[in-house]
């Protein structure tokens, strides 16, 4: 169990690095649906080129990052793979930005966002870029606080200029010629992503002394074996943006040009609520990724990846009925305008869709550690097929609810498929009699409230309360073993 308790214990600060800037980041969503900041248009356009972010993000890490997991604990030589995936990463994404630059003309046309905002994306994404091996490497060598505390600079700085620029910029601009310099009205999407970049390039900066530690040394035959590992999961990031962040570019392409940004702002701003729950899984997964390579040799691996399954499915389960049954409580601290509330509808299914996303992650150790990662790519391919097809079919017809619909669906048969696949070849003696309880009753209950009984709390609180209780009262042994070892 100490095993356990360790892991535990990096989950935790991991998730603080995650969690807190995510919290901070909250703050965002009520400060762009303040109808004194943004439209809901202006709101809908934001979250339509951050939905590009995304996949430009995937395309520059082209896999390296999950490459270097794999190597640094499976080579002699780790400082070798470190230097290697770190100058493969500068080179290539120096690269790549250069010819964006070029054809920033063609390129702006092509995806239909202004130029003035491709400019700020293309430095921004140079930016990250740089950062994603020194990341990689305080995770490889159990350095989360460190993590952590520079994950929260960046986002705070992010916020504070986000929340200067937006709220007081204007008024200290009347009154002072210094910032009346610096002040340009109709800019607020600008300052955002001018926000975004200060950020990025002080986090950059935190990071240099790894860049000064590292021998530059580039190993040509280790590359080709890294490159070969990491094209599989390349194509399965660049499937999973389309999972992601891919409806809010064909609800752009879909609807008509006068309501497409208002229903992508709608979209977008209830999205957040799902938030709870992509927190969770993605602080459980900076957690597991390194814990599934560095113990994939010790004795009967798969009863501990079972166990942390089974963990995450009940901790997931009560996440999902909560935040279900308090969503009508939650949104007005969240989204500040009435005008986002008519698609509080997609709330529960994206909730379902991130957990059964946490569910495939989890699941997906059994490609990672038998190096099968092409099966992660067809996994996933399969989802973005299932994405755009049934985006393609219901938004023309129901809107942004065909999006959430497709969400759902996409992640649910990437789920199935993973734990297919995965009993062929890698089996984990998973507990699908208490897996299947909690996921099965958890999802019952939460549609059954939002759908039925939605602002009848009496109902919603008591489901919510006998839930737990059986988590309770099924894990106390486990809880009791993990708190003592």
């Amino acid at each position: 169990m100490s095993g356990f308790k360790s892991l535990f214990k990096q989950t935790f600060i991991y998730g603080l690095a995650t969690v807190l800037p995510r919290m901070l980041g909250f703050i965002l969503v009520p400060l762009y649906t303040n109808p004194n900041v943004l439209s809901v248009e202006e709101y809908g356009r934001v979250s339509f080129i951050f939905a590009y972010f995304v996949l430009f993000n995937v395309v520059l890490a082209y896999g390296m990052e999950t490459a270097f997991f794999r190597f640094f604990n499976k080579e002699e030589s780790q400082e070798t793979v470190t230097s290697t995936s770190a100058i493969s990463l500068i080179l290539s994404s120096f690269a790549l930005m250069g010819i964006a630059f070029l054809f920033r003309h063609q390129i702006s046309a092509l995806i239909n966002i202004e130029l003035k905002y491709l400019n700020l994306v293309f430095v921004i994404l140079l930016l990250d870029a740089l950062v994603i091996i020194p990341f990689s490497w305080l995770r490889a060598t159990a350095k989360p606080m460190t993590y952590a505390i520079i994950k929260i600079i960046n986002v705070a700085v992010n916020l504070g200029l986000s929340i200067f620029f937006l709220l007081y910029l204007k008024d200290l601009a009347d009154s002072s010629s210094v910032f009346n310099s610096i002040y340009k009205p109709d800019f607020e999407i600008s300052y955002i992503f001018i926000s975004n970049l200060i950020a990025s390039g002080l986090t950059l900066l935190l990071l240099l002394p790894f860049y000064s530690k590292i021998k530059l040394k580039f190993d040509t035959v280790l590359w080709k074996r890294m490159m070969r590992y990491a094209m599989p999961v390349l194509i399965a990031g660049i499937a999973f943006s389309i999972n992601e962040t891919f409806d809010r570019i064909l609800l752009e392409k879909l609807l008509p040009d006068d309501i497409a940004d208002q229903q992508i702002g709608m979209y977008s701003a209830c999205y957040k609520l799902a938030l709870f729950m992509t927190l969770f899984a993605t602080a459980f997964r900076l957690g597991i990724e390194p814990y599934f390579f560095s113990h994939s040799k010790a004795e009967n691996p798969q009863k501990n990846y079972a166990k942390i399954l089974e963990y995450f499915v009940a901790f997931g389960s009560v996440i999902l009925l909560t935040v279900v049954i308090f969503a009508d409580l939650i949104k007005p601290y969240i989204i500040q305008s009435e005008a986002y509330y008519e698609a509080m509808w997609i709330v529960p299914f994206i909730l379902l869709a991130n957990f059964c996303l946490g569910i495939y992650h989890n699941l997906s150790v059994w490609y990672k550690i038998t190096d099968r990662t092409k099966f992660g790519a067809y996994i996933s391919i399969v989802g973005a097929i299932v994405t755009l097809l049934l985006n393609y079919m219901l938004i023309p017809i129901i809107g942004f609810k065909g999006s959430a619909i497709a969400t759902l669906s996409a992640y649910g048969i990437m789920m199935m498929l993973s734990f297919y696949f995965g009993r062929l070849y890698y089996p984990i003696p998973y507990n699908f009699k208490k897996i299947g309880l909690y996921f099965g009753l958890s999802i019952l209950c939460s549609m059954m409230y939002f759908y039925v009984f939605r602002g009848n709390y009496f109902i919603g609180i008591t489901m919510l309360i006998v839930f737990l209780g059986l988590v309770i009262l099924l894990e106390k042994n486990q809880l009791k073993q993990v708190l003592k070892s």
